[in-house]
């Protein structure tokens, strides 16, 4: 079953990684142009050389953009169908549909709202390459954090699910969960590292783009693997 289950999981992640991959030639390239853009021009008024190209933009906004979110969407499908056949029987969700549903709607908080809360993504040419070892330092051990918060809120609800009733104990996780993050992220450090006259709409739409794929990765990732489950039961149950 956790084979097949997988299988599923990477076909649903492929999907999306193509669909992720359409959406970010749509709204995320050209940000990252503008961006780019804009760091030419800092270094002809510095009077610099821009760096040489290792690979070109054609080929990292074709090929290799494609190869990362479809690498993405197929791993994270993976995990999340693994997840999927452990949280299958042990949460008080008994249709596969809404259970995939519900643990997307948890991934999407836990790897994308979260982080972004403290460390949202920027465009090239913000950040201190000096930093860039403890900026992914801080970033994965926020990460890290968020989903041990999560499995330990999701625990924390199936303990008081009977005794307080769904309501309050869901009321209970979250608040634990928020409480949790909000005491991790304020003793993480703060990194302002935007140069001067970075333009403030670029960087919004950036990261609203970024959001947006990740909120398009995780929402077909529940409904499609939901729906390749619950195809997958149904006929299992007709032909028992």
């Amino acid at each position: 079953m956790t084979r097949l289950l997988l299988v599923r999981g990477m076909l649903a992640g492929i999907v999306a990684g193509l669909l992720v991959f359409a959406l970010a030639r749509w709204i995320g390239e050209p940000q990252v142009e503008r961006a780019i853009a804009f760091e030419t021009n800092m270094d002809k008024a510095k009077g610099e050389a821009p760096e040489p190209e290792i690979v070109s933009r054609t080929i990292q906004r074709s090929l290799g953009l494609l190869t990362a979110t479809v690498v993405d969407g197929t791993a994270m499908g993976g995990i999340f169908a693994l997840v999927f056949a452990f949280a299958y029987g042990r949460m008080h969700v008994t249709s596969p549909r809404t259970l995939s549903i519900l643990l997307a709607g948890l991934g999407f908080v836990v790897f994308a709202v979260v982080p972004a809360l403290k460390y949202p993504a920027s465009p090239p040419s913000v950040g201190n390459p000096q930093t860039i070892g403890m900026r992914t330092a801080a970033f994965f051990l926020l990460l890290a954090v968020s989903v041990a918060a999560m499995i330990l809120a999701v625990q924390v609800e199936r303990r008081f699910h009977n005794r307080l009733g769904v309501w309050n104990a869901v009321l209970l996780a979250v608040v634990l969960f928020i409480i949790v993050m909000v005491t991790v992220s304020h003793f993480l450090p703060e990194f302002d590292e935007v140069p001067a006259g970075f333009p403030v709409t670029l960087m919004w739409k950036f990261r609203v783009a970024a959001l947006e794929m990740q909120m398009l990765l995780w929402s077909v990732l529940g409904i499609l693997f939901g729906w390749l489950v619950d195809r997958n039961i149904a006929a299992r149950q007709l032909q028992g």
